[in-house]
């Protein structure tokens, strides 16, 4: 095994560095990784995730739902419009059910299959294919870059990375207006940037994304994973020796070197593996993944492309670098169920059957009952008493709507209200003077709990509310 990959092996373990030179090789500047171009069917599934999830990104704010942006995250207006729905900040907890249910699925993928969320959906990952594709376009194939960057400033040299960064720039900035565009309906942006007509803000995070982007997917690249992601980190503590990771099989490959094609290893006293460096020079992270599980490896497959191209030329059987497991290479069985699995699986089910539940059972009508602080009560003629309340009556669906307030909980309890019928538009929120009276000898005590019910007057919804209707003390 190399110096590098025995420094690596340390790392990964924990153990001391054997040199001051490796442990001051940590704080030197990493070299700039050219990956070279590999075709093979992971980098095919990688190219349909990268068109499935960048085609969501940039048309899903283009397209129409009920007059509207089909998502539209409208936070002057407090109005989170998705497709036929629309959520408000008192539906909070559906986000952070959300979050959670992610991270689940984050931990249930990653004991399965180790790093795929990294290597086919995170978006560093997708823009940064993106940006290495437009690269790959201007400067050339992976030999091209490296001779291109190296030589002086020519007039071919300032104009191939004049065409690069405009590429780059133009994609960038396009990601900025997309991401502005689901918080401010994208047309009506697109229509106000054509006369540089934008807002403070709408200006800020369209420069502050589409920079960022340009810097994480064209500068930083694999170095947002190796040292500024979380997940690289901790990821460890949710792999087994059933995670299916890309490993390369040790036993089979060495010892490597090598070899005229159609040679057989076996009479030259080696593996399969002829140490063309190939699975090194297609990885993103510049990892080479001969030197075991590193938390650099992102399990994108190219490695596993490349090997297997490799191994069909030499004649030999592919899987020399594979998606596999630790009990596996060992000859051991690999127990897809297990308890963390089962553990994630059931959790992962529960949420989402709670979450949709409470989704479809969700009521578009939110009442607030503000009691009249300064008299708990009138006394009337005819022994009387009456109550004075307030109700904020929010209409959270998506057309203007007639309701009608209706009262329970004491005998002979009327309810009047200003005006009798009131409307509410889709989406307002409305403020409804409302009393209450009952005669003094139907109220327990000096007070007890009643029910208010507003109702549409199609019937369509109705919510109640419990508040507090307050009499004079018995005896007094």
């Amino acid at each position: 095994m190399s110096e590098a990959g025995q420094g690596r092996r340390h790392q990964r373990r924990g153990e001391p560095q054997a040199d001051n030179a490796e442990v001051g090789s940590l704080y030197q500047s990493r070299e700039k990784v050219y990956p070279r171009e590999i075709k093979g069917r992971f980098q095919t599934l990688r190219k349909i995730a990268v068109f499935a999830l960048l085609g969501l990104y940039y048309l899903l704010p283009w397209v129409p739902w009920n007059g509207r942006q089909a998502v539209l995250l409208d936070l002057p207006a407090r109005q989170f419009h998705i497709f036929g729905m629309t959520f408000w900040p008192q539906d909070f907890f559906f986000l952070a059910l959300l979050l959670i249910i992610a991270a689940l699925a984050l931990f249930f993928v990653t004991a399965l299959a180790g790093r795929v969320w990294c290597g086919y959906a995170c978006p560093q990952t997708v823009w940064t294919e993106v940006f290495l594709w437009m690269e790959h376009w201007t400067e050339g194939d992976r030999a091209k870059r490296m001779k291109l960057d190296k030589g002086p400033w020519t007039r071919e040299k300032i104009l191939r990375k004049l065409s690069k960064h405009s590429l780059w720039v133009i994609f960038a900035a396009w990601t900025g207006f997309t991401f502005v565009g689901f918080f401010t309906p994208i047309r009506e942006l697109g229509e106000r940037l054509i006369v540089f007509n934008l807002g403070p803000w709408e200006t800020f995070w369209m420069v502050f994304y589409g920079f960022a982007t340009w810097g994480n997917a064209g500068f930083m690249r694999e170095n947002v994973c190796l040292y500024m992601c979380p997940y690289a980190r901790f990821q460890s503590a949710m792999f087994d020796r059933d995670t299916l990771i890309i490993s390369y099989d040790e036993a089979r490959g060495e010892p490597r070197g090598p070899r005229k094609r159609g040679a057989d290893p076996r009479e030259l006293g080696l593996g399969d593996c002829i140490d063309c460096t190939l699975c090194v020079q297609v990885c993103p992270t510049g990892i080479d993944i001969r030197d075991g599980l590193q938390y650099e490896c992102i399990a994108c497959g190219a490695c596993i492309d490349a090997c297997d191209q490799v191994m069909d030329r030499m004649g030999y059987p592919r899987g020399l670098i594979r998606y596999t497991t630790e009990n596996a290479l060992e000859g051991k069985p690999t127990h897809v169920l297990r308890p963390r699995v089962i553990v994630y699986s059931v959790l992962l089910l529960a949420l989402l059957v709670g979450t949709l539940t409470a989704v479809a059972m969700r009521t578009p009508l939110r009442v607030d009952i503000l009691p009249d602080r300064n008299v708990l009560y009138r006394e009337l003629d005819e022994g009387l008493v009456e109550n004075v309340y307030t109700l904020r009556v929010m209409n959270m669906g998506q057309e203007p709507r007639t309701y009608t307030v209706a009262a329970a909980g004491i005998s002979g309890l009327v309810v009047e209200t200003d005006p009798e019928r009131f409307t509410v538009a889709a989406g307002e929120q409305r403020a409804i003077p409302t009393r209450l009276r009952a005669q003094v000898e139907d109220v327990r005590g000096a007070g007890q709990d009643v029910t208010i019910t507003v109702n549409a007057v199609d019937d369509s919804v109705s919510t109640s509310e419990t508040t507090r209707f307050h009499g004079p003390v018995p005896g007094r």
